[in-house]
């Protein structure tokens, strides 16, 4: 049997990568992409600071489809999403769903951060030293 292959580590040291690749639905794949494209000021504002390894060394993902969801955020090292919440998600139905999709997530092994939009835009530094305390 062959050991588990060796994957270079974003903060400069080896360690032994066990792949697990998460199930996508294939269908979300394009809806995804736009969401890439038309990101919001807050994500766009947030994903300046959590991209191209700039928080610990730990890559992030931006709308990346996991199950049947796209999460805005995910860093797979860490299996942490971060989600930037607008007003949708404080309806009852809003509410609701983030209930279930975070039940997926947890159920995946994946922890979820949640901040609005409002704290992003408004806050960012906060923000950022809350995501800090979860790397």
């Amino acid at each position: 049997m062959l050991p588990p292959p060796l994957e270079k580590g974003g903060r400069g040291d080896l360690k032994t990568c066990q792949a697990t690749m998460l199930t996508y639905n294939k269908r979300l794949k394009p809806l995804s992409r736009s969401l890439r494209s038309n990101m919001t000021d807050a994500e766009r504002l947030l994903w300046s600071k959590i991209r191209r390894k700039q928080l610990k060394g730990f890559q992030f993902y931006r709308q990346k489809v996991i199950g049947n969801y796209i999460a805005d955020f995910y860093c797979p090292e860490l299996k942490l999403v971060i989600e930037v919440d607008g007003g949708q998600h404080y309806s009852a139905e809003g509410r609701e769903n983030d209930r279930m999709r975070d039940a997926y997530m947890s159920g995946a092994g994946i922890t979820v951060v949640r901040f609005s939009d409002r704290d992003v835009l408004k806050d960012l530094k906060a923000v950022l030293e809350e995501i800090w305390k979860k790397l």
